[in-house]
């Protein structure tokens, strides 16, 4: 990586604000991915708030490219298997060639229902709904999540398809298609590492697809009492010139 790229303001503005969220981390029930979902749910009544951060830097085509992304949410279980989750806002900084500055993207609505609980089944086993919304942006976003718990070690994959539409009167349409993987072991009681990989193919104008992008990269992630926080970081693969070649997301979270 370049020291240009490490000096981006995109990236000091996540990073800083990752180090921040990471510092209140004591060490409960935690994610062990950042790009990959679990099929493991909060039972009725109980609540965990989640603070997202991701950094991206440099694409091929654009090589002052960075992005910062900010997601804030409230967790809850609804119901036995029902899971729902507020994304109070997702916003972002963006520094390239088009524009700079922070923008607002939306606020949204997550359903997560259990079908098999990986604690359980052999498999576990979960459907995943997201409808977002916000200026001059709709998006839908539907998930198949796989899980596999062995003593030490988990596993999960999930199948995402995602539709957006945007810009005046929402005539800009876009679709994808990804599918991400993740290992993590558990070192101790406290710290999983691990790894993770995504690869993704978009349909602009929901028509032909577009080449895959597959990324990844390690894991690490700390929990003790009601704190946790999880950081990973990617890296490109397939050098996709519209796509980042860095990324960095934390996300650290607090049930109560």
């Amino acid at each position: 990586m370049r020291l240009s790229n490490i000096a981006h303001p995109a990236f000091r503005v996540a990073v800083v604000l990752l180090l921040s969220i990471l510092a209140t981390v004591c060490f409960a029930d935690q994610r062990h991915f950042t790009f990959v979902y679990e099929a493991t749910i909060e039972e009725p009544g109980e609540f965990e708030l989640e603070n997202w951060v991701t950094g991206q830097i440099r694409k091929s085509g654009d090589h002052s490219f960075g992005e910062a992304d900010f997601r804030h949410e409230i967790e809850f279980g609804v119901i036995e298997k029902l899971q729902a989750s507020v994304y109070l806002a997702d916003w972002n900084y963006v520094s390239s060639k088009e524009n700079n500055g922070f923008v607002f993207s939306d606020a949204a609505l997550e359903l997560v229902y259990q079908i098999r609980d990986p604690e359980k089944a052999p498999i576990g086993l979960a459907v995943y709904e997201e409808i977002e919304g916000g200026d001059r942006i709709f998006g839908s976003e539907s998930k198949l999540i796989v899980q596999k718990n062995f003593a030490t070690v988990i596993l999960a994959y999930n199948a995402t398809f995602e539709a957006v539409w945007q810009g005046r009167e929402l005539g800009e349409r876009e679709a994808e298609f990804q599918e991400s993987l993740g290992g993590s072991y558990e070192l101790n009681r406290r710290v999983s590492a691990g790894v993770e990989f995504v690869h993704e193919i978009a349909f602009p104008k929901f028509s032909h697809a577009e080449r895959s992008v597959i990324s990844g990269g390690p894991n690490i992630s700390v929990h003790a009492g009601k704190w946790w926080g999880t950081l990973t970081a990617l890296a490109q693969f397939t050098r996709a010139r519209d796509e980042p070649d860095f990324q960095l997301r934390a996300i650290a979270g607090y049930a109560f």
